[in-house]
């Protein structure tokens, strides 16, 4: 193959801290040539040390002329910047989570990649862990309902690893805002930025979601869910603070002894795999897969290239739009459940 020319979307975290350094390990196979950000002065201050092209609209990037397009600007901008590279003959994309924001943007963007055909793979990293896929593979069709999975994440601020990964470039902080965020903002955030990473990998074991039966925050930002769906139950815990020590655990069980606890590695780093830990039925040996020296991050860079270069992918886009669906019906049974929780109480302390 030869080398695939690279445009980055956004001069943000993402770029800065996860796939700038992801892709230098790829030597010759790619070149960073242009790095937009509606913040011109920041896309300078990233690209320069790349000896890339910076701009401050997506229209001059692709009028550079890249081969791969990386998505990794806000949330909102997905959809109609996916369509836009469809549009303009990007041959691959890396889009970070979530892919859009509403179930008729990932419509529209599922309908850009079917026409025009592009190699598209979504960030979720830990859905292309090595250690994940060997894990799932050991398990596939032997997990019987109702499953049990558990997700808890504590993580210090994002800066923590960022800063631990790469030199960063920030611009001044946006003034606050004159509100604080509302409960339905920071439970739709919470799940469609931090638990979006491991609900793709619930969904294979637990299809469909359809009850909420709890949706809390937690301070100083998190949150705890509950849900349930016909193949069994959901727990999601998550908590980001300067006081804990990061951990993050998904383990997912029957009642017939099938048990899968992952420990992931932290966001932002290259330090390696999960490690995966697979037991039967009680009494039986366990197996552990991991850690590996490959992680998620590289191995979603693998996956693109060898799209591009004529191999099968791993996961379809339908999918990749079904993973985006989970997540969003999760965020809204999330949301209207928390807003239940909160009229009984306001309706409790009235009376």
């Amino acid at each position: 193959m030869q080398t695939q020319r690279v445009g980055l979307v956004g001069a943000g975290p993402a770029t800065q801290a996860i796939h700038l350094p992801t892709l230098k390990m790829f030597g010759d196979q790619v070149c960073v040539t242009h790095i937009f950000d509606p913040n011109q002065t920041l896309a300078e201050a990233v690209a320069a040390p790349l000896g890339a092209h910076a701009s401050g609209t997506l229209d001059d990037m692709l009028g550079d002329g890249v081969d791969i397009a990386v998505v990794a600007s806000p949330n909102a901008f997905h959809a109609a910047q996916i369509e836009a590279l469809c549009g303009a003959g990007v041959k691959g994309i890396m889009a970070e989570k979530p892919l859009a924001t509403s179930a008729d943007e990932v419509q529209a963007v599922a309908d850009a990649v079917r026409a025009a055909g592009p190699a598209l793979v979504v960030g979720a990293m830990h859905l292309y862990d090595p250690a994940w896929i060997a894990a799932h593979d050991s398990m596939a069709g032997q997990v019987k309902a109702p499953v049990r999975a558990r997700c808890a994440t504590y993580l210090p601020p994002n800066s923590y690893y960022e800063d631990m990964a790469t030199k960063m470039i920030r611009p001044p902080a946006p003034p606050e805002p004159a509100e604080p965020p509302s409960p339905a903002d920071v439970l739709r955030g919470g799940v469609l930025g931090l638990a979006i990473h491991d609900l793709p990998l619930i969904r294979r074991f637990i299809p469909k979601l359809d009850r909420v039966t709890k949706a809390e925050i937690a301070e100083p930002w998190g949150y705890a869910i509950t849900a349930e769906g016909p193949a069994g139950s959901v727990e999601l815990l998550a908590r980001m603070g300067d006081t804990w020590q990061a951990d993050w655990t998904l383990t997912i069980s029957n009642d017939h002894g099938a048990h899968l606890m992952m420990q992931m590695p932290p966001s932002y780093v290259h330090v390696g795999s999960a490690t995966a830990t697979v037991s039967g039925a009680p009494g039986s040996p366990a197996t552990t897969f991991g850690p590996y020296k490959t992680d998620g991050y590289i191995a979603e860079w693998q996956e693109l290239l060898a799209i591009m270069d004529g191999a099968a992918p791993r996961y379809s886009l339908d999918d990749m739009v079904d993973d985006f669906l989970y997540a969003l019906a999760l965020a809204d049974l999330a949301v209207a459940a928390n807003t239940v929780r909160l009229e009984a109480h306001d309706e409790g302390a009235q009376s």
